[in-house]
């Protein structure tokens, strides 16, 4: 009987000793079935990523080349807001990349792409996980979209929101830290990528002029997981893209 209680008491005390996510995960390693609705050189690619760097099966729905068939199936799932990635998720049908990336890896186990949470770098990594949508993707777009007003209307005389003050922002934090999460890639460098990519190919900014910024994104793009995602999630590269910007003299 005394044999018993003290293994029964060990164990509880093992388990107490788990973080929550990892106790979860090893509670329960039958994962949700995940299927993600995709369209080519969106948003949707950082669920594809994150899955790919973490082993995790998934299920990748997208009509190849054609924009609005996807769009269609998506409408489908999620009629009210249709956007990519929408994604269903055991019961659950969510949009939101950041969102769906933070349910995964807290549900999940943070599969080494979350510091931390004691840690110097969460901070930081919290941080550019909501700045690259929340500061950063919000105003290169709106600058985009103001400049390619300018372009076509010239004396319209819009002003621009200044993409170039969220990359100096950013490559002073890659000035003294090698990843957006600190120490090591993380589920921030997956999110921070996409507005990056955007602003340099649109032509809203050069990257020429942040080089910090232009080191890490070579080496986060030579992950093999990254390459992954590329070919089975964007084979025929960027399809439907918006018209670049004229280069700037």
């Amino acid at each position: 009987m005394r044999s018993l209680l003290r293994t029964l008491c060990l164990t509880m005390l093992t388990a107490l000793s788990m973080t929550g996510t990892t106790a979860l995960a090893a509670a329960d390693t039958k994962l949700a079935p995940l299927t993600i609705y995709h369209i080519e050189g969106r948003r949707s690619e950082r669920l594809v990523w994150l899955c790919e760097e973490i082993g995790r099966p998934y299920q990748l729905e997208y009509k190849r080349g054609n924009i609005v068939g996807s769009m269609a199936t998506i409408r489908e799932i999620s009629p009210l807001m249709p956007v990519a990635p929408t994604v269903r998720y055991g019961d659950l049908v969510m949009v939101e990349s950041g969102a769906i990336i933070e349910l995964i890896l807290a549900r999940e186990g943070g599969q080494g792409l979350v510091p931390p949470v004691d840690s110097a770098d969460y901070a930081y990594y919290l941080q550019w996980m909501h700045f690259a949508e929340g500061s950063f993707a919000s105003r290169v777009i709106a600058d985009y979209r103001v400049e390619m007003l300018n372009v076509q209307k010239p004396n319209l005389g819009y002003k621009l929101v200044d993409s170039e003050a969220v990359l100096k922002f950013a490559d002073a934090f890659l000035a003294k830290n090698p990843y957006f999460g600190g120490s090591n890639f993380s589920a921030a460098d997956i999110m921070m990528l996409f507005p990056t990519n955007f602003a340099a190919g649109m032509n809203v900014v050069d990257l020429a002029e942040f080089p910090n910024v232009a080191t890490w994104k070579q080496k986060v793009e030579s992950r093999p997981a990254y390459k992954k995602m590329l070919e089975v999630a964007r084979p025929d590269g960027l399809v439907g893209s918006p018209k670049p910007l004229p280069k700037k003299e």
